[in-house]
């Protein structure tokens, strides 16, 4: 029934399995996300066609490939139980850019289609936390009640409008088998789900709890009982619970250039960053004399002109040394970017080893064909 499908965020957990079920339906699958699906979770991984995206980036134009998708699901979503004075403000707009403002643009995509006359399946996954009031858990729970909120209306939009199609609001508490909150991959603990899933985005249901009678039925009406008693319980529940991650979840990279004579070639190298970390910090040489080169452009404008794409987070006045910006304590990064000249240096192999026992890692980002700073330099002395 489903030919074309697409699953974004569908390499790991629950977007895993209803790619995988999508699959054994027939159905041909790409899976939009940050990572490529875990091959070793799954011995069908590799009949699943990849797109990389990182949703942080606010650019759904990438969706143009994908105009002949007749089925649409969207589990990308990421979330912490902590304390609020924990959360960095990085999180919080994070946190909505993905859970909440992406999933809406990648439906406004598609609601043309959806007020069509023809066939268009759609699900999207909001929370139990987004239908309660969830303490410990507010902003993640205030980014899935915009999500749940959002897609009751649209289906009232749609009916109006005469669509038969509608959009499926899965909205769980936790999910065994899935990564989320700590956890692991175990399709074994996940595919019944995604059947089910897949099955009610089909017949055209609008909500979808699972557990509902068994567990969340009482919760739900405890909660319209007493709210504050309900809150004050889940409180309490989740102090119980020993689920608390008081690390900010923000996988941060760096990488540092000179930048002079900005052209695609940096664009590409920023772009591609920050398609692998939450927190793009880029740092700015003051010259470069460590290449025997001189620069055309000041300091002062090299970043700013930097400071202004919308790809980087931060940026900062480099080092000298890029492992100096993380051993001085400057930027705690977990991923270090670098163009993949690089790789087998005597520079980079003395990095790799410093970084051998940080958790650290370095990505090698091969040069794309295009404009380079030697051919303007060249033009430029000419």
């Amino acid at each position: 029934m489903i030919k074309k499908a697409l699953v974004v965020g569908g390499s790991n957990g629950i977007g895993l399995a209803i790619a995988l079920e999508l699959l054994r339906q027939g159905a041909k699958v790409t899976v939009v996300d940050r990572v490529a699906p875990d091959a070793a979770a799954c011995a069908m991984a590799d009949s699943l066609s990849f797109r990389q995206e990182n949703l942080l980036n606010d650019d759904v134009s990438f969706l143009e490939e994908y105009k002949d998708i007749d089925m649409l699901m969207i589990t990308a979503g990421f979330g912490r139980v902590a304390k609020f004075e924990t959360i960095v403000p990085a999180e919080i707009g994070n946190s909505f850019q993905v859970n909440t403002v992406s999933l809406f643009k990648i439906i406004r995509f598609y609601y043309d289609r959806m007020l069509g006359d023809d066939d268009f399946y759609c699900g999207v996954m909001g929370s139990i936390a987004g239908l309660v009031s969830s303490p410990l858990f507010a902003l993640y729970g205030a980014t899935k009640a915009a999500v749940c909120n959002g897609v009751e209306s649209l289906n009232v939009e749609l009916e109006k409008a005469g669509s038969k199609n509608r959009i499926l609001n899965v909205s769980p508490g936790s999910i065994k088998g899935t990564r989320f909150n700590g956890g692991s991959n175990d399709l074994n603990e996940t595919e019944l789900l995604a059947r089910e899933i897949v099955g009610r985005i089909i017949r055209r249901e609008t909500l979808f709890i699972p557990r509902y009678e068994e567990t969340f039925k009482g919760v739900i009406d405890s909660y319209r009982e007493d709210p504050h008693a309900y809150g004050l319980h889940s409180y309490e529940y989740k102090c119980q619970s020993g689920r608390f991650n008081n690390r900010p979840q923000l996988k941060i990279g760096y990488m540092s250039g000179t930048f002079d004579l900005f052209h695609i070639g940096h664009l590409n190298l920023i772009r591609r960053a920050k398609q692998c970390c939450d927190w793009l910090v880029v740092g700015v040489h003051a010259d470069a004399s460590h290449k025997g080169k001189e620069t055309f452009i000041p300091l002062h404008e090299r970043m700013e002109i930097v400071r202004s794409i919308k790809y980087v987070d931060q940026v900062i006045l480099s080092e000298r040394e890029d492992s100096d910006v993380y051993f001085k304590g400057r930027v705690k990064y977990d991923f270090l970017f670098v163009g993949s000249d690089y790789k087998g240096t005597e520079r980079f192999n003395r990095y790799e080893r410093l970084f051998e026992n940080t958790g650290v890692k370095i990505i090698y980002f091969p040069y794309t064909e295009g404009t380079s700073s030697t051919q303007l330099r060249k033009v430029i002395s000419k």
